[in-house]
């Protein structure tokens, strides 16, 4: 299943310049499957936030990203699946942030894994390398849960030149 917008997006001309136009999600896309970094804030049991760095992949409509089963974020995610990952720029005056809301819901088909492990290694290198059995990543230092979140709502903050700040809302699709 994936996940399509709904709209080309809706511009907020509340935090927009006014000569700003909604930024297309295609553009926003090549960013979520360009970015190197991503953030990804997750719900603690006792209700704080926790926010953590990590690597990801774009693929069939959702980002991917992977993590130790013991690892806060797992533990974070198994009790509460609503996550929101972020990527972008700190330059204040280019570039344009995207914020995806969704669901991480585990991923366990092998040639599904086996696909993502080739798409780490392509875009961040051998060193990222995973062997794929019993559902999960392998490597040197143990196994990894893989993750996929397809976006229910996103968010882009287009700086430089007109502003533009843009929602995309998306439905599921078979």
């Amino acid at each position: 299943m994936t996940h399509t917008p709904d709209t080309a997006g809706e511009l907020d001309a509340r935090y927009s310049g006014k000569a700003a136009r909604p930024t297309p999600w295609a553009r926003a896309r090549r960013e979520l499957e360009s970015a190197g970094v991503y953030w990804l804030s997750t719900v603690r049991p006792d209700g704080r936030p926790h926010v953590t760095p990590l690597i990801a992949v774009w693929r069939d409509g959702a980002l991917h990203f992977c993590t130790g089963p013991e690892e806060r974020k797992a533990r974070n995610l198994a009790d509460n699946p609503q996550c929101t990952l972020t990527t972008g720029t700190n330059d204040l005056n280019k570039g344009l942030d995207v914020v995806v809301e969704g669901r991480a819901d585990r991923v366990g088909d092998e040639a599904l894994l086996a696909g993502l492990a080739d798409d780490f290694a392509a875009k961040y290198g051998e060193v990222w390398r995973f062997e794929v059995r019993d559902g999960a990543f392998h490597h040197e230092g143990g196994s990894a849960l893989v993750f996929g979140v397809a976006p229910v709502t996103a968010f882009g903050f287009e700086r430089g030149g007109a502003a533009a700040q843009t929602r995309w809302r998306f439905s599921a699709t078979v």
